[in-house]
């Protein structure tokens, strides 16, 4: 029996020290452990689950045209500081974006247009492919993404997939054939930042809708308005709601119709011209049979 003084009993309970000849156990990592052991990151969602919704596209010189507005606004940050710093103020949360932004983030823009160009939209590269693609550290690739995002110049998911457990290292009941998961290169996306479009030059700015188009939009959603007013509650659902939430509330309305229906099966007041008419008395007040 390992005798202690009452020093070294405080500090064991206290679970500062541990006594001589045990084995130290490893700090706990911080937050939950993975249901699988895998270091899977906060909001990833998994490969090939979702990429056909994500990617689109790019329009015939939609890249260039985004190219040219981060160019824009790399320099539109840059006057921001400036101002900032003689005009002694703080800058709003979409200026502070537009400030953060900067040479390395540009040219990591640069090469995910470019990637968007010639893949038909489909954008997943690696942080190592980038940070070699464009002679940047992979901190400042990171960064860089970060300061994108954050401008909404740039759409990020992070993905992960399945990994088939084999080789003598894996435990557990099934003997490492139960899939696994880890972390995948994440899916981008190039966007037009509209919250930053005020600060940009005007030439970099859309053209405005014209007053017509205005126009009959608004005669169009008010047409549509006015035929679901018309529609019960089974058609409503069905034509403004797919899938199964659709069906779901579908079937929730034609239980609502047919109470409506039920509510109105009530004996209704007759016409009087009915009821003189079963009487005999005309609509002069005279009897027919006089």
């Amino acid at each position: 029996m390992t005798a202690f003084t009452l020093g070294e009993a405080t500090a064991l309970a206290l679970g500062r020290v541990r006594p001589t000849g045990t084995t130290a156990k490893p700090p706990a990592r911080s937050g939950a452990p993975h249901r699988t052991g895998a270091p899977v990151l906060r909001g990833s969602i998994e490969a090939g689950t979702f990429e056909d919704l994500f990617f689109a596209v790019p329009a015939r010189g939609e890249t260039d045209r985004l190219l040219r507005m981060a160019r824009a606004a790399l320099d539109a940050g840059r006057r921001l500081k400036r101002a900032a710093r003689v005009e002694a103020r703080d800058l709003s949360a979409t200026e502070r974006a537009l400030a953060a932004l900067t040479a390395g983030a540009v040219r990591v823009y640069e090469e995910i247009c470019t990637l968007a160009r010639l893949n038909a939209g489909r954008v997943f590269p690696s942080y190592d492919h980038l940070a070699q693609a464009t002679a940047l550290g992979r901190a400042t690739v990171a960064r860089a993404l970060s300061a994108l995002e954050a401008a909404g110049f740039l759409a990020r998911q992070r993905r992960f997939k399945r990994v088939e457990c084999v080789g003598e290292g894996a435990v557990g009941p099934t003997e490492g054939r139960a899939p696994r998961y880890a972390q995948t290169s994440n899916v981008y996306r190039p966007l037009l930042p509209g919250r930053i479009l005020g600060l940009l030059p005007r030439w970099l700015r859309p053209a405005p809708i014209p007053v017509d188009a205005l126009q009959h939009a608004q005669a169009r959603e008010e047409d549509v308005a006015a035929m679901h007013a018309t529609l019960s509650c089974r058609e409503l659902a069905q034509t403004t709601v797919g899938g199964v939430l659709g069906r779901v509330l579908a079937s929730l309305g034609a239980k609502l119709d047919r109470i409506a229906c039920e509510s109105q099966n009530h004996p209704q007041p007759l016409m009087d011209s009915l009821v003189l008419k079963k009487s005999g008395v005309g609509l002069n007040g005279q009897r027919r049979d006089s």
